[in-house]
């Protein structure tokens, strides 16, 4: 797959080009390639092991690759360091809430939200368009009443809302949602399957996870990786039926 952006395609975000990742001598990942459209979903799903979160690592600048490219907006982003590709338009979640329990749900969108994220700003009042774009975000992910409660006491599905919102609220072209619904119910995964449905168009969200049911939920186009290296692409009903995936991944067919 060519994943070398090119001018005509004006809709093209993020390209990923033949990326082979090297940790001495184990390849994380070997010649993976994808594109993402602005504004559209994928889903990236894979056994354990099989490089979906080296993959993150490179695209927000963590790890480097040992051959291939990262191309974002255009821009090749490779070797950019990482608070470079955050300020191009980049953010993710981790699996684990990284949320700061210690003050408020709002405080935690408002510094989320600066603009301006020098550290001494940090600490300084928000500005009105701040204050009221956290509070559109909050409204957005259902914890507008619970913006006034130490983060901390928030129940485990309500962190991990808080923490896709403090994402969202960086107003970031592309987000990078790890597992977002690790440790959640099936009310709590049905309610962030329709707000990643939400955030769609305004932003561009690449989802790792490896519950199918959430993956159903989610719709779009999936892709597969298996040790590394892309194994399948296309819609749920399409990676569920093929022989190749039921082998690797979902470890049984689909009757």
């Amino acid at each position: 797959m060519n994943a070398v952006p090119t001018a005509a395609n004006t809709q093209l975000l993020l390209a990923v080009d033949g990326v082979t990742v090297d940790f001495d001598g184990f390849k994380a990942l070997n010649g993976f390639s994808m594109t993402l459209d602005r504004g559209a979903l994928r889903v990236l799903i894979g056994p354990n092991g099989a490089g979906k979160s080296t993959l993150c690592d490179t695209i927000i600048g963590r790890v480097r690759p040992t051959k291939g490219s990262v191309y974002f907006k255009g821009e090749d982003i490779t070797h950019l360091p990482e608070h470079q590709i955050v300020q191009r338009g980049i953010c993710r979640k981790f699996q684990a809430p990284g949320i700061l329990s210690s003050l408020t749900v709002l405080d935690n969108l408002l510094i989320a939200a600066r603009s301006d994220r020098r550290w001494w700003r940090s600490i300084t009042a928000a500005s009105p368009a701040e204050r009221t774009r956290a509070c559109e975000v909050l409204e957005q992910v259902g914890l507008i009443e619970r913006r006034d409660m130490l983060a901390g006491e928030l129940a485990h599905g309500e962190k991990q809302w808080l923490e896709i919102g403090m994402v969202v609220a960086t107003d970031a072209d592309l987000l990078l949602l790890d597992e977002p619904t690790a440790g959640m119910g099936p009310a709590e995964t049905n309610r962030t399957a329709e707000l990643i449905h939400s955030l769609l168009g305004r932003h561009a969200v690449l989802v790792i996870d490896h519950d199918m049911s959430f993956v159903e939920q989610l719709g779009g186009r999936v892709t597969v990786l298996h040790q590394g290296q892309f194994l399948k692409e296309g819609s749920v009903a399409q990676i569920r039926q093929d022989p190749d995936v039921v082998a690797v991944y979902l470890g049984r067919s689909e009757h």
